[in-house]
């Protein structure tokens, strides 16, 4: 039996949790949100990404209530909620300093916000114990704050955040204080956590890779306006712009004058160099200035010449050795540096290629893309 993919983004009759319509906000002469309008649905995982300055802290605290826009309109459920007090919005917002009570227990900080509702003792006491096992933090309810570690406090955070059940949980950038390797693990439970209670998480980072890991779609900003909003493999695969293939993982990008060929473009990028052949949907102005991205996963390299679309000649100039995988920096003899990668799938450690290797490299005309701007 196949499952339903969630994507109520796809559906006409779907109504948002969440609308934005042209909505503005202006700090004095500046203006941090221009003319922005985004849904967001219910039990979304919805990332906000971009880097210092864009934008998306502003939209998050909008949507809290702390910032009033400047023109447009927020809707929650279908309620205009722009003149609506943060303390009465069905919202909760995660700080990434956690914020919490050092002198009262994990139990005792969980139950704050339903104590401050005036819930009685036996809902509170069943609700804090939902939420302890939610976050597997049962065994820690008595400990204090600085007596558990700093994955701990996170889900502490995140349990009293839940606790009153809000339609909306905005996160802002949630995992920043934990270390790599705990911040990854963290990911993956904020993602259970989230599936579990259906709630609908909003997370503001200007973390690529936990942005593409925990999010059903992601919204890439840029000096306040949304530049792509889609799913992590769309951004990816099929970015919109050089400014989303580039800002997405590791890309080449090449500028050049695109022509059209029986099943594509060809790219005209070099002198003595062999055109560029692109798979593109794109109506492209023949001879009109284009820039194919190409991801270092599609580039093959090779020590002999191979036979593909895309086949130059280069020399490596620089290895990263990052265990599962190799990075080559492959030089071209007019000096642009075009980048392969190789999967380490042997255990051993000598490169295939090393510095000063004259090598061959490779990508086929599906695996690049063609872009306007």
């Amino acid at each position: 039996m196949s499952q339903t993919v969630f994507a109520p983004w796809d559906d006409p009759d779907a109504r948002p949790l969440i609308e934005f319509r042209g909505v503005t906000k202006r700090f004095g002469d500046f203006t941090a949100i221009d003319d922005l309008t985004l849904d967001i649905y219910e039990r979304e995982f919805f990332a906000l990404l971009g880097p210092s300055g864009c934008g998306k802290t502003t939209m998050m605290r909008i949507l809290a209530g702390f910032e009033t826009p400047s023109e447009g309109t927020i809707r929650l459920s279908g309620q205009d909620i722009g003149q609506v007090p943060p303390n009465r919005r069905a919202v909760n917002m995660m700080f990434q300093s956690y914020a919490l009570f050092p002198h009262l227990s994990v139990w005792e900080n969980i139950a704050f916000g339903l104590k401050r509702e005036g819930q009685d003792k036996e809902a509170i006491e069943a609700r804090v114990a939902e939420m302890l096992r939610l976050t597997r933090l049962e065994k820690f309810g008595a400990r204090k704050p600085h007596q558990i570690s700093g994955g701990q406090r996170q889900r502490v955070a995140l349990a009293r955040s839940l606790a009153k059940a809000p339609k909306l949980l905005l996160l802002d950038e949630p995992l920043g204080a934990l270390d790599r390797k705990l911040r990854e693990e963290t990911q993956f439970e904020l993602m259970d956590i989230q599936e579990k209670t259906g709630t609908t998480f909003v997370i503001v980072t200007h973390d690529q890779e936990e942005a593409m890991t925990v999010a059903s779609r992601v919204a890439v900003m840029n000096e306040g306006r949304l530049v792509q909003v889609a799913t992590p493999p769309v951004i990816y695969e099929q970015p919109n712009s050089t400014y989303v293939a580039d800002f997405l993982g590791n890309v080449t990008i090449i500028e050049g004058r695109a022509r059209r060929s029986e099943d594509g473009y060809t790219l005209d990028w070099a002198e003595g160099q062999p055109p560029l052949k692109v798979r593109s949907g794109l109506d492209v102005q023949e001879g009109a200035r284009a820039f194919m991205a190409i991801r270092p996963e599609k580039v093959e390299i090779h020590r002999n010449r191979p036979e593909d679309d895309n086949v130059l000649r280069g020399k490596v100039i620089d290895i990263g050795y990052l265990g599962n995988l190799s990075t080559y920096h492959v030089e071209m003899p007019d000096g642009r540096i075009i980048r392969a990668q190789n999967f380490n799938t042997e255990r051993d450690t000598r490169q295939p290629f090393t510095w000063d290797d004259e090598v061959w490299i490779n990508w086929t005309a599906a695996c690049g893309v063609l872009l306007e701007s």
